[in-house]
């Protein structure tokens, strides 16, 4: 696996694509923190909860060793440590990180502050993979998120020190409504910019093809939308990122949001637009 990583590293670094490496997943896809909690229970450990992944300390132990094994690691192709490879622009804590266990926030609050230590790398920026669900540092907001408890605060979590820029996830579909979206966005913008203080990238969005109804057109008018609010304006907002691309032959990774190039043509031109540089190389 570590072999394969060392190529995709190496293949972003020949095209100069730079990478956001994801270090574990709150959900069981890839493994997931339900994997390290079931090995912290092989090894004796009472654990009753997947969210005891943010507070047993053998759990987080399996995760620091994770994190300096990949950090550290020396590819078998370029020749470089990840923790000194410029194509590596941040790593990510974790994929949208869940405690639904404590709905306080304190939990991943500790979490986050003990992992953004960045003892091991300071070369890279770091961001902790949030969705972007207000919290108790603002109730007041508390009535944007779409009905979820998940122990997370944009505004707490992405004060901590050793978070360099703060991320926002949005499935309108799944949430809400298209209308949201906007709303979602034009908050999380303007409190980077003036609370945090710092970079906002839009790091998931996506339109899923198993809707009802679904059309080309609806995902171009979406992905619109978020490239309007995150790369053509000045400000906080560093970008947008859809889920996910994929290419012919990927059919297991298919989960109605990929979007083939090939077959997508009126959405390929609006990534081209974006990012000419790149597509055209």
């Amino acid at each position: 696996m570590f072999k394969g990583l060392d190529f995709v590293v190496a293949e972003a670094r020949r095209y100069g694509i730079k990478l956001i490496l994801s270090l574990a997943n709150n959900y069981e896809s890839f493994g997931g923190k339900k994997q390290y909690v079931n090995w912290a229970r092989n090894q004796g450990q009472y654990l009753t909860s997947d969210d005891d992944f943010f507070k047993n300390p053998v759990v987080k132990g399996f995760y620091k060793n994770h994190v300096k094994t990949v950090l550290s690691r020396y590819s078998t192709i370029t020749g470089v440590v990840y923790k000194n490879d410029p194509t590596i622009m941040a790593w990510e804590l974790m994929n949208e990180p869940r405690c639904t266990s404590d709905s306080s926030g304190q939990t991943i609050q500790a979490w986050i502050k003990e992992m953004a230590s960045k003892s091991i790398d300071k070369n890279h920026l770091l961001e902790a993979g949030l969705e972007g669900f207000y919290g108790k540092t603002t109730p007041q907001k508390k009535i944007l998120n779409p009905g979820f408890s998940t122990g997370t605060d944009f505004i707490a979590n992405n004060q901590i020190p050793g978070i360099d820029f703060a991320t926002t996830h949005s499935y309108p579909d799944q949430w809400l409504y298209l209308a949201f979206l906007n709303r979602w966005f034009d908050i999380h913008i303007h409190d980077a910019e003036f609370i945090l203080r710092k970079p906002l990238l839009i790091a998931e969005f996506g339109k899923s093809s198993k809707d009802s109804g679904f059309s080309s057109c609806q995902r171009d008018h979406l992905f619109n939308t978020v490239y309007q609010k995150s790369a053509k304006r000045s400000g906080a907002a560093a970008g947008g990122l859809f889920w996910q691309l994929l290419t012919e032959g990927m059919d297991i990774f298919r989960d109605g949001y990929e979007v083939i190039l090939s077959q997508s043509p009126s959405s390929a031109n609006m990534i081209r637009q974006q990012c000419p540089q790149n597509f055209s190389n």
